[in-house]
């Protein structure tokens, strides 16, 4: 990744897997550590982050793109993309603030070409991501699997085991 200043870290896995229900339980433990975490996540659905009837929208609706909505709490930007695509990580990453981060976590763009983790629940009935990609460095699952030597097993039910893989294993190589 061209425009990635520190870490990054994907976490790939078909939908319904966890990666959200991880994600929240690792982004606690990292930050334990004093890691400062940002996040990008790519949605395969249309979002609104604001709601019909609000100032906001209504500007965004009249043609403003982008759009940044700031309070004392928090600010987000609205960018319509056009024309519409796949957006690539790269592009999200020229965005996307890293002045103040230790370690970039990615939801998704699992086709894309950085580190994963790959998350597998057998149960689901989907194939396994690692064969086809040589970019994950580890697989999560909730039950053993046969995996090539070079591949780390851990456990996708022990969070605490995947934040202490990401801090004495991948933050260390990085």
């Amino acid at each position: 990744m061209q425009h990635a200043h520190v870490p990054i870290l994907g976490f790939a896995a078909f939908s319904g897997t966890g990666k959200t229900t991880l994600l929240t339980q690792i982004i606690p433990l990292l930050k334990k550590h004093g890691l400062r975490i940002g996040l990008i996540k790519h949605s395969h659905h249309n979002f609104q982050i604001d709601q019909p009837g609000k100032d906001s929208f209504r500007l965004r609706a009249a043609g403003a793109s982008p759009v940044m909505l700031v309070s004392t709490d928090r600010r987000a930007i609205i960018t319509e993309i056009t024309p519409e695509q796949e957006p690539r990580l790269d592009d999200q990453l020229k965005l996307f603030d890293q002045s103040e981060l230790d370690l970039i976590l990615v939801e998704g763009f699992k086709t894309e070409q950085f580190p994963k983790i790959e998350l597998h629940r057998p149960s689901l009935n989907k194939p396994l991501l690692f064969p086809d990609d040589p970019d994950i460095i580890a697989i999560a699952s909730d039950c053993s699997l046969e995996t090539p030597g070079y591949l780390i097993q851990l456990d996708l039910n022990q969070p605490e085991m995947i934040a202490a893989f990401i801090l004495n294993q991948f933050m260390r190589s990085e």
